[in-house]
């Protein structure tokens, strides 16, 4: 589903819209410009680069610049970088090569990179995929609030129903590429079809 509203592949029937615009088929490139950023389940970041300069790239990939050692030091690009950093928590760790981090702090940094283009959507593909319970909190609730202060819709997928029921305020919930539910968390927790296919059949706590 997210290839598809990520313009990686052509739907068969039907359109995608974003903010009643009709999306269906373009580009991730021209996508990225119009506001779409997305994450992805493996994170992808420079490893080799400082966690600084791997925000400095994402912002400079969004504005159209050289991607070269003195436009990484432009006084906007470092003042923006900062900004973001500070937003997610790694402004202490800015120096530190990206293949230093821990994972936790990765999905963070590819957080801030994703959030570089100030974008209206942003598509988050498994977030807590690999993650400890107690991090999968912490960065659904980095990326919730850093999404309303910017005021950017946030879409995810996953797996994890404590993280779905716990931070989604609209659930849609597929089988075997069919939509089977959706709704508010409540809604979904109680659809029988649900229960049975991702919750065991009894209470999920």
């Amino acid at each position: 589903t997210f290839n598809l509203i990520n313009g990686q592949t052509t739907p068969d029937a039907g359109c995608v819209n974003l903010h009643g615009a009709d999306i269906t088929g373009i580009a991730p490139e021209q996508l990225f410009r119009l506001g779409v950023a997305r994450t992805f389940q493996i994170t992808a970041t420079f490893a080799s680069m400082t966690v600084r300069e791997n925000v400095q790239m994402a912002l400079l990939s969004y504005e159209r610049r050289a991607h070269s050692a003195v436009a990484l030091a432009t006084r906007e690009c470092v003042v923006n970088a900062s900004r973001l950093l500070i937003a997610i928590g790694l402004e202490e760790q800015a120096q530190r090569a990206a293949s230093e981090l821990a994972y936790g702090d990765l999905k963070r940094l590819e957080l801030a990179m994703a959030l570089a283009n100030n974008p209206r959507l942003l598509l988050m593909d498994e977030p807590t995929a690999g993650m400890a319970p107690a991090e999968r909190n912490l960065l659904m609730q980095l990326a919730v609030k850093t999404c309303r202060d910017r005021n950017v819709a946030l879409l995810f997928t996953e797996h994890d129903m404590d993280v779905v029921f716990g931070f989604a305020d609209r659930v849609i919930v597929m089988n075997r590429g069919r939509i089977i539910a959706q709704g508010s968390p409540n809604e979904v927790r109680a659809n029988e079809e649900v229960r049975a296919v991702y919750l065991g059949g009894a209470s999920h706590a």
